[in-house]
């Protein structure tokens, strides 16, 4: 007979809903954008839209090269548009992996698991990818902190709320 540890399982993924993972990360990656407009306009005076636009511009030189950072911080739609791909793109990566370590947890404990993701999201974001993109140090704050928590949090509740069962019929 052969005995098998725990550790020595292969991951089961089979328990993870991934069209839930990609939808919860797209929600997510929206709210937690309408937090951060939230928190701009409530805290910081005269930063819309410009704040936005050098957000933009921060994450679409990650593929556009930093020739798009200069000031001054202004509308581009190809700006915008590589800044919100990569922003899905990444919010629905991130959202995959916390599936994997959320899909057999209850509520409770997956949305303290989605808290502490966020903040790890954070630093991998603002330290460990500054290695690669140094302009990304400018966005070290509160409210990317915030930000962070808020995405992990609804993140992990939408997985949730979107990988139930769906009740079944009369």
């Amino acid at each position: 007979m052969v005995e098998r540890s725990m550790f020595s399982r292969p991951v089961n993924t089979a328990s993870v809903n991934w069209g839930a993972a990609i939808g919860a990360g797209i929600v997510a990656g929206v709210v937690a954008t309408g937090a951060q407009v939230a928190l701009w306009w409530a805290f910081l005076d005269d930063a819309l839209p410009w704040i936005l636009y050098r957000d933009a511009r921060l994450t679409a030189a990650m593929l556009m090269g930093p020739e798009v950072l200069p000031p001054p911080p202004t509308f581009d739609w190809r700006v915008m548009a590589i800044a919100t791909f990569i922003h899905v793109m990444l919010s629905i990566a991130y959202s995959l992996i916390l599936a994997c370590l959320i899909s057999r947890l209850g509520i409770r404990l997956s949305l303290t698991a989605g808290l502490i993701y966020g903040l790890g999201i954070y630093g991998v974001n603002m330290y460990g990818m500054t290695f690669i993109f140094p302009w990304f140090s400018v966005v070290r704050d509160w409210i990317t902190v915030i930000t962070h928590i808020v995405f992990g949090l609804s993140l992990a509740g939408t997985y949730k709320m979107l990988s139930r069962p769906a009740p079944q019929g009369f």
